[in-house]
C-alpha cells in the first residue's frame, strides 16, 4: 500500500510538499521553454517588484505572504544575478527599496507572456480535476487562520487524555507520590521549605484531619499529578500543593485537577478559594487564570518565602 494511502490526511503536509516539489520541478522546465535564466522561487518577489516598483522588503513580504527573512534572501539572489537594484529609501534610510535593474527590466516582458501562458494552462489543468485545488487551498488557508492545525490536534489529544486520566482520592499509599511530585517542581525553581515538608511528610495530620482534601491524577497507571485543598475557615479553602510531573505536562491534567478541586470545594460549602504562587511560574499562573482565579490586592501573610502573588476565586453560593 502507498504510504499516503495508508496514513491518509495525517500526511497532508507531506503530500502537499510532494506536490510542491513536482510543480517546482515542472515550473523550471517552463522557464527553459522561454529561455529565461530564472528560478521558480524568485517569481513572487520579482513579479511584485516589477509590477509595483519601489516597495520595501517588508512591504513585499506582506504582499506575498512570506517572511521578511525569506524575501530578503530572494532579493539578495536577484541582486546577485543583476536582476534587481537595492537602495536605501529616501524617507527612511533603514529600509531597503527594491527596483528592477536594466537586465531585470529587459526580462520582464518575456516573463509577463510566460505568466499569461502558464495561467491559461493552469486553468485548463484545474478544469481537468474534480475539485478545484486553487479554491480548496484558499478555503484551507482560511480554515487554518481560524484555528491552527496544532490547536485542532491539541483539542483532540486533550479530549483523549481526559478520558484516560483517573482522578483518585488520597490514601496513605500515595504519600510518596504526593511528596515526589511536589518536591520535583519546587526544587526546579526554588528550595523546599519547612512548611512544605510538614504537609508533604504528614498530609493526614496537616491537611486531611483539619478538614482538607487531596486529589491525585493517574495516567496510564502512573500517579502524575496532585493538588490539595487546605481548610482556612468555614468559608475559605486554599488550593495548594498542585503539581504535575514533567512527563505529563501539556496534557491538560493540571486543568482537570483544578476543576475537580473547585468542585470539591463547592461540595464542602466553600465560598472562596485562595492560592499562593510566584510570578516566575508563568504556565501555572496561566492555568489559575483559566480556572477563574484573580490576583488579590491585599492577602494574608504567607509561610513561604517563594510566594509573591496571591489569587482568589469566589464561588457561587
Amino acid at each position: 500500500m502507498d504510504f499516503f494511502d495508508e496514513v491518509g490526511p495525517a500526511a497532508l503536509g507531506s503530500q502537499l510538499r510532494r506536490l510542491t516539489d513536482t510543480m517546482t520541478s515542472q515550473a523550471a522546465e517552463v522557464y527553459d521553454l522561454y529561455h529565461l535564466p530564472f528560478e521558480p522561487r524568485w517569481f513572487p518577489v520579482f513579479y511584485t517588484v516589477a509590477s509595483e516598483p519601489g516597495r520595501h522588503v517588508g512591504d513585499i513580504a506582506e504582499r506575498i505572504g512570506q517572511t521578511h527573512a525569506a524575501v530578503s534572501q530572494v532579493v539578495k539572489d536577484l541582486a546577485k544575478h543583476d536582476l534587481v537594484v537595492v537602495q536605501r529609501g529616501e524617507a527612511d534610510l533603514r529600509r531597503s527599496v527594491v527596483t528592477l535593474s536594466d537586465k531585470g527590466a529587459a526580462l520582464w516582458p518575456a516573463l509577463q507572456q510566460q505568466t499569461a501562458d502558464v495561467r491559461q494552462a493552469t486553468d485548463a489543468l484545474l478544469a481537468e480535476t474534480r475539485h478545484n485545488l486553487w479554491l480548496a487551498i484558499e478555503e484551507m488557508e482560511y480554515a487554518l487562520s481560524r484555528q491552527s492545525l496544532a490547536s485542532r490536534v491539541k483539542t483532540l489529544r486533550d479530549a483523549r487524555v481526559t478520558d484516560e486520566v483517573r482522578l483518585l482520592d488520597y490514601a496513605p499509599a500515595y504519600q510518596p507520590d504526593f511528596k515526589r511530585l511536589n518536591v520535583e517542581w519546587i526544587e526546579r525553581y526554588f528550595r523546599v521549605e519547612a512548611a512544605d515538608l510538614k504537609a508533604l511528610d504528614h498530609p493526614d495530620e496537616y491537611i486531611l484531619q483539619r478538614g482538607g482534601r487531596i486529589l491525585l491524577a493517574q495516567y496510564r497507571g502512573q500517579v502524575v499529578g496532585a493538588c490539595a485543598l487546605l481548610k482556612m475557615d468555614a468559608d475559605t479553602y486554599e488550593l495548594a500543593k498542585m503539581a504535575v510531573s514533567p512527563t505529563a505536562q501539556g496534557l491538560g491534567i493540571g486543568f482537570q485537577l483544578g476543576q475537580a478541586a473547585i468542585a470539591q470545594a463547592q461540595a464542602l460549602g466553600a465560598r472562596r478559594l485562595y492560592l499562593e504562587s510566584n510570578t516566575k511560574l508563568k504556565p501555572a499562573l496561566s492555568l489559575y487564570h483559566k480556572l477563574g482565579f484573580r490576583k488579590t490586592v491585599a492577602g494574608q501573610p504567607s509561610p513561604y518565602e517563594r510566594c509573591n502573588i496571591q489569587m482568589e476565586l469566589l464561588l457561587a453560593k
